[in-house]
């Protein structure tokens, strides 16, 4: 028999590996990577990473006039430089994530956006092999049509943890979304004190609603589910467009993992025989009583709506401060080193 991670594959789930490091991402064999400033903060501290640093600095160094603008373009040069080398080793597609600091800021969004495609294209990589990762605020929402309608760049929405935010991003042309599933449950086990097994997950469940939504009206938006805490949060969601599966989750990151360190999921399923089912179907979706919602051009009511779920609230906005502050971390790194340059 198979492994459980082909099998899980063999459900028409594709698989993504969240991870920055290179050697981890070849051994599981993804279709696709997500990087975002956390994963490449720990990457960097790697020696093997020390050439791509280096190279980002050289770059920052006659790129702007102050030690600020200096530092940003080593920033934006380094994300490049590994979701370059990720290219070499993924057949798909590397996602690449937005400064945070933007996620209420539109026209910075897209301007940023353009950049990074314009730092990928000077790398030879065509716009169609990189996903642009944004924030799913209605700021962020925006940004992501303006990039897919305007200059058929794909995005990637991330920090997503509720039902308003998903039609918004599917009505938005979104190419892909990332509903995370193990934050969620970190709040729901934080508010209730109980446990929860996989099938009553309340993020796994967040998912399956977004997936029936999608397929019931026809959105082509990829749904992939994101932020696991378990093998079984991905079982139950096997059938589903795409999981990004992290190959580890640091330790004292309390924004990754509440201050504990996680089994190796990719691993465990590398390394199981058990069967997976596929749970998730297209087609099943379709039969379903949904209520259709909009919130085109109908900022209010997204709004409204999205408030109206304090776990979505405090989860998105616990995300975009976290990884603005790993942004900040990776910078202060960088500084250094544009210093003794």
């Amino acid at each position: 028999m198979s492994n459980s991670l082909d099998q899980l594959k063999a459900t028409g789930t594709v698989v993504v590996c969240d991870s920055g490091d290179f050697a981890t991402i070849d051994k599981y064999k993804p279709q696709d990577a997500t990087t975002n400033p956390s994963l490449i903060l720990a990457a960097s501290k790697k020696a093997d990473y020390a050439k791509l640093i280096d190279a980002a600095v050289e770059y920052g160094k006659s790129h702007g006039d102050s030690m600020d603008e200096k530092v940003d373009a080593t920033l934006d040069s380094l994300l490049v430089q590994f979701g370059k080398e990720i290219l070499k080793i993924v057949p798909g597609k590397v996602s690449t994530e937005v400064d945070a600091r933007f996620s209420f800021d539109t026209k910075e969004s897209v301007n940023k956006a353009l950049h990074i495609i314009d730092l990928y294209k000077e790398q030879g990589i065509e716009k169609d092999r990189v996903l642009i990762k944004i924030a799913s605020t209605w700021e962020g929402i925006k940004a992501a049509h303006i990039l897919q309608s305007e200059h058929g760049i794909n995005c990637n929405l991330t920090l997503m943890f509720s039902l308003p935010q998903a039609i918004a991003a599917a009505e938005a042309g979104a190419f892909l979304i990332s509903p995370f599933v193990g934050r969620i449950l970190d709040w729901y086990k934080a508010a209730t004190k109980k446990d929860y097994a996989p099938h009553e997950d309340p993020g796994v469940k967040s998912v399956q609603n977004i997936f029936n939504y999608y397929k019931k009206y026809g959105y082509k938006t990829i749904v992939m589910g994101a932020s696991f805490r378990n093998v079984g949060e991905i079982l139950e969601l096997a059938g589903c467009d795409y999981l990004t599966i992290a190959v580890s989750i640091l330790r004292n990151n309390t924004e990754r993992c509440s201050d504990r360190e996680q089994p190796n999921l990719l691993e465990a399923l590398y390394n199981s025989k058990d069967e997976v089912p596929k749970k998730l179907d297209a087609q099943d979706a379709t039969n379903l009583d949904i209520e259709k919602k909009s919130y085109l051009n109908d900022e209010p009511t997204f709004r409204f709506d999205f408030n109206e779920e304090q776990m979505a609230v405090e989860k998105l906005r616990e995300g975009i401060s976290k990884f603005a502050a790993d942004a900040m971390t990776l910078k202060d790194i960088l500084r250094e080193k544009i210093e003794k340059a």
